[in-house]
């Protein structure tokens, strides 16, 4: 698009922005941020180097991290704060991964690195992507641990952070690294290499009001009473869940570009990103073993006959073994209390009220290989198991990764900014090369679409935009097949 048309468009847009910019965004305040989700390949080709040829490695995903999209890894449970009168956003995640590459004779691993914690800080016209990174020189060998790392600058563009909506959306940010992030690399990449673009979706609470002056209430005499606990042999589970992914390569296998399928989840599963919790356990427990039943269902469906329903979840424990078992309804298979994987369970104890065992690794068995249509052989390692069960009323169950409501679509009339987003310097798989142009909030469509309706028509473009709604499809990656080396 021609600079002049662009710096024109841009100006009339702002123009009719600054007059219908409602007057009581300017008095929004600083409200916390609580539960979204940030998207990020890091370095698309990095991904590919080291999973392939060369660097023969592999990936692993830390702290509930998933993988979506193209090449790209989803980070969990957003917090912070965001001032939409000042135009200032700050907001945490949670997961990581480690790459691994370059096994040597004796078995340790040259290229090992570990990303997490990314945390994405905006003020005015500048942005930060920040992480706690773990680094081995590639050079030396020497280990590094820094934390919060500024590790890449975003290009916000024209992006105007304003506004007083319940949701900040950004979306395909281009983010550049920085000379801190080169250091904490490894030496892998020079300062200013194009990195993958960040999108990020996170729910803002709503302005605490004033509360009403009232009477002032008159104190109890009566002594407060305390939720009852009892834990004895043979407690009833009060309530209950187990998280289990089933298996990534299976779930990237489904939203790929061979099934290109989905997974849907019903009777009340919950997706944690890369997990799926089934809730609402009822049965037993004593001294160690379990038996347990949980609600919910995952259906995963597809091209190539793709048709698999996990449903009627149940959880036994008994001598320090656990096995999760399921009803199936396959294209190729159907079973009642299908035994589907097994799993250590030593170390299911109860503390509190509570029993808890966290990613205890699990393997698929000769009946569950069966119910995946022979797709993997009994034995093979499936993703762990978690399952947390209350023995008392006040017993809290461990919470899921918080991956944000769903936010509204993308036609949503109350956007509350726009931008023009460049193109990465580097063509990066999954993204367009082509400029963006902005988008344009329905509010402004009697003004600016009649001053810029024709040079807007003409323009077929990648939209980028920053809303207080809207965000990017969920999947799983596609690592390609044109690795790109690091820098020597």
């Amino acid at each position: 698009m021609p600079a002049r048309l662009r710096a024109l468009v841009t100006v009339l847009c702002a123009a009719v922005l600054g007059a219908l910019l409602p007057v009581s965004t300017a008095h929004a305040a600083s409200r916390t941020v609580q539960g979204g989700r940030l998207d990020w390949g890091i370095k698309s080709s990095f991904q590919s180097y080291v999973t392939g040829p060369i660097a023969k490695g592999s990936y692993s995903l830390t702290g509930g991290a998933a993988t979506v999209g193209s090449a790209g890894f989803r980070f969990h449970s957003a917090s912070g704060s965001y001032d939409g009168a000042a135009g200032s956003f700050r907001a945490g995640f949670s997961g990581g991964v480690h790459f691994l590459g370059h096994r040597t004779d004796a078995g340790v691993y040259q290229l090992d690195l570990t990303i997490s914690r990314p945390t994405v800080s905006i003020s005015g016209s500048t942005g930060t992507l920040s992480v706690d990174i773990v680094s081995k020189a590639k050079d030396t060998g020497k280990v590094t641990t820094s934390s919060q790392v500024p590790f890449a600058a975003l290009s916000l563009g024209s992006i105007d952070m304003h506004g007083d909506g319940n949701e900040v959306v950004l979306t395909n940010l281009p983010a550049t690294l920085t000379s801190q992030g080169a250091a904490s690399f490894a030496g892998y990449y020079t300062a200013g290499t194009a990195l993958d673009p960040v999108s990020l979706t996170a729910d803002v609470r709503a302005a605490a009001s004033t509360p009403t002056p009232t009477s002032t209430p008159k104190a109890s005499t009566s002594p407060e009473k305390k939720p009852e606990k009892r834990e004895t042999s043979g407690d009833e589970v009060k309530d209950g869940a187990v998280d289990w992914g089933v298996r990534r390569t299976f779930r990237e296998y489904v939203t790929g570009d061979i099934a290109q399928g989905e997974w849907t989840l019903s009777d009340g599963a919950q997706d944690g990103g890369a997990l799926f919790r089934f809730p609402k356990g009822e049965g037993t427990y004593e001294k160690g073993e379990l038996k347990a039943a949980f609600a919910g269902a995952v259906a995963f469906t597809g091209a190539h006959g793709l048709d698999l329903r996990f449903s009627g979840v149940r959880v036994a424990v008994e001598d320090g073994k656990g096995t999760l078992s399921a009803d199936v309804t396959g294209a190729d298979f159907t079973g009642k209390k299908v035994a589907l994987v097994t799993f250590e369970a030593k170390s299911l104890k109860s503390a509190d009220g509570l029993a808890q065992l966290t990613e205890a690794p699990a393997t698929l068995t000769a009946e569950g290989a069966k119910a995946f249509g022979a797709m993997y052989q009994p034995g093979t390692a499936m993703d762990p198991v978690s399952l947390a069960v209350a023995l008392t009323d006040d017993a809290k169950l461990p919470p899921l990764p918080d991956l944000g409501a769903t936010p509204t679509p993308a036609n949503s009339p109350s956007p509350s900014a726009t931008s023009t987003t460049e193109a990465s310097p580097e063509p990066v798989s999954g993204t367009s090369s082509e400029d963006a142009f902005p988008t344009l909030p329905v509010s402004l469509a009697a003004g600016a679409l009649l001053l810029a309706g024709a040079a807007y028509l003409a323009i077929r473009a990648r939209r980028t935009r920053v809303a207080v709604e809207a965000t990017p499809d969920g999947g799983s990656p596609d690592k390609g097949t044109a690795p790109e080396p690091p820098q020597a």
